[in-house]
């Protein structure tokens, strides 16, 4: 995987809309990412942001959160409020441990977060 491309070979999105996905999130992780944690390879908290306006911020993680486990199906997204943040806990099963951890650190790149929590 490169820098841009954390998408995994098991991803049945196209090759060419990958790109375009990964800078969906990419957005969602620069406009609203707070905080994010791993608290096990399997798991990570990714804390949006309560300055983004709470409806749009749900709704366009809720719909790029859809989209993502319609083509990698072993994504499971989950959605809490958590002190007027909204907090998206993404699982993924052993065999997929290296994705998630490489989501998490394109996560912390693109909010420019310091500090690893995993």
């Amino acid at each position: 995987m490169t820098d841009l491309q954390w998408a995994p070979s098991a991803c049945t999105l196209p090759t060419v809309d990958r790109p375009l996905r990964e800078r969906e999130f990419t957005d969602l992780f620069r406009t609203a990412l707070h905080d994010v944690t791993q608290p096990s390879a399997e798991r990570a908290d990714f804390v949006l942001a309560p300055h983004v306006e709470p409806a749009a911020r749900e709704l366009a993680a809720r719909e790029l959160a859809a989209r993502e486990t319609s083509c990698c199906s072993f994504f499971a997204f989950t959605f809490a409020e958590a002190t007027g943040a909204l907090v998206m806990t993404v699982t993924v099963p052993a065999a997929h441990t290296a994705v998630l951890g490489a989501l998490v650190d394109t996560a912390r790149r693109d909010a420019e977060l310091t500090g690893s929590t995993r």
